[in-house]
């Protein structure tokens, strides 16, 4: 749903001009040289132009491999290395959640330092602290790449103490309210609730020795 609805929005091809109409004065009948006949070509040929290269220019998500259904854009390519088993990696994020109308819930680029710079998050590939679709994503990028992904419920949050945690009380309050809704999930909207979007950028990698 989600994917659908940024497809339609990115993939919209505005809708052809009307042609002018011109009436001609038909009790002298025009001379035609060569340039009437080219500009007419001419005019001819662009308003029968496909829209078929519009359509192919729409970003389209793809699924990543093995990840249970997280599908990936990449904002950016990076070119750095790609991190394993075992690797601290160092992310900046912007984390929102599908219900609520893209509700921003946290972004690494508001915790700042005591000098008032940005602070990345740093997490181990494999250790199982943090929601498995952010581990997917970043697994399969290279250092100075951003990516946005989305994140369906079965991996994203299964519990409060998953990490990226919002560090703010009210923003992490009400993204687990949200997600855990007891009634919303009996009333079957789990598949909703807990859908999540991230753009990711991979800053750095430290190797495990």
């Amino acid at each position: 749903m989600v994917t659908a609805a940024i497809a339609a929005t990115a993939g919209a091809v505005p809708p052809p001009t009307k042609a002018k109409v011109v009436t001609v004065d038909t009790t002298t009948p025009p001379t035609l040289t060569r340039r009437h006949l080219f500009l007419a070509a001419a005019a001819t040929a662009a308003s029968t132009l496909p829209t078929a290269a519009v359509s192919a220019a729409t970003p389209r998500f793809a699924d990543i491999p093995g990840s249970g259904g997280v599908k990936a854009l990449d904002l950016r390519e990076g070119s750095g290395e790609v991190p394993v088993e075992g690797d601290q990696v160092a992310i900046h994020y912007y984390g929102r959640l599908a219900a609520k109308q893209g509700w921003r819930f946290d972004s690494t680029y508001d915790h700042k330092d005591e000098t008032g710079d940005p602070m990345p998050f740093v997490f181990t590939i494999g250790s199982g602290k943090v929601i498995s679709g952010i581990e997917a994503a970043v697994k399969s990028m290279r250092v100075g790449g951003l990516r946005r992904v989305i994140i369906p419920p079965s991996q994203g949050y299964q519990n409060t103490s998953q990490e990226p945690i919002p560090p703010n009380f009210f923003d992490r309050q009400r993204l687990f309210t949200t997600i855990f809704n007891p009634t919303r999930l009996a009333n079957g909207e789990g598949s909703t609730l807990g859908t999540l979007i991230f753009d990711i950028e991979l800053i750095s990698i430290r190797q495990h020795s």
